[in-house]
């Protein structure tokens, strides 16, 4: 939602309608819960719970920043209790989209494989950096990162940096 039709919206009723940014944003939270789980039910229970957490934050959101910034930072917080808290039942502790490959199946599945290895990887990155490369893999720039995570920008770019590294060292140097 562009935060002139959220501010229309808040003129309107006041309220933003949660189905709406949910329908609108949707697809980035659901990356997020993806980058954070791999096994489908636990992604799906994860995404809800991310859900949930918006339904119960949005009205707190004044506009300081952007909507999807708000947002993401809500899903990255849903996201880190929700890894606290499996850890903690498994005795663990918690440690700190794709172009379309067109109708050539050989391409798809190459194309497939390259982005289940990136998220495979990116699921290894320590917390701090998976949650800045999910973001910026969501095309949030460094600002919007450090928004989100409450972060000052030199911080997300160090982090970026490192795990680009990282990503590139796991992966082979394809292009990560």
């Amino acid at each position: 939602m562009t935060p002139a039709a959220a501010a229309a919206a808040r003129e309107a009723g006041g309220v933003l309608s949660v189905e709406a940014v949910l329908r609108e944003h949707g697809p980035m939270l659901a990356r997020i819960a993806g980058s954070y789980e791999a096994e489908p039910a636990r992604r799906d229970d994860l995404l809800q719970e991310i859900s949930v957490a918006v339904w119960k934050a949005l009205p707190a959101w004044r506009g300081d920043a952007a909507l999807r910034t708000f947002l993401a930072r809500v899903a990255h917080n849903r996201a880190i209790d929700h890894l606290a808290r499996e850890r903690r039942a498994q005795g663990e502790e918690l440690d700190e989209s794709l172009p379309d490959p067109g109708h050539d199946p050989v391409q798809h599945a190459h194309v497939r494989q390259r982005r289940d290895d990136l998220l495979a990887a990116v699921r290894r990155l320590p917390l701090g950096q998976r949650q800045a490369v999910v973001l910026a893999l969501e095309g949030f720039s460094l600002r919007e990162i450090g928004d989100a995570l409450a972060l000052e920008e030199n911080t997300v770019a160090q982090r970026l940096s490192r795990a680009r590294r990282q990503l590139q060292q796991w992966l082979g140097g394809e292009g990560a």
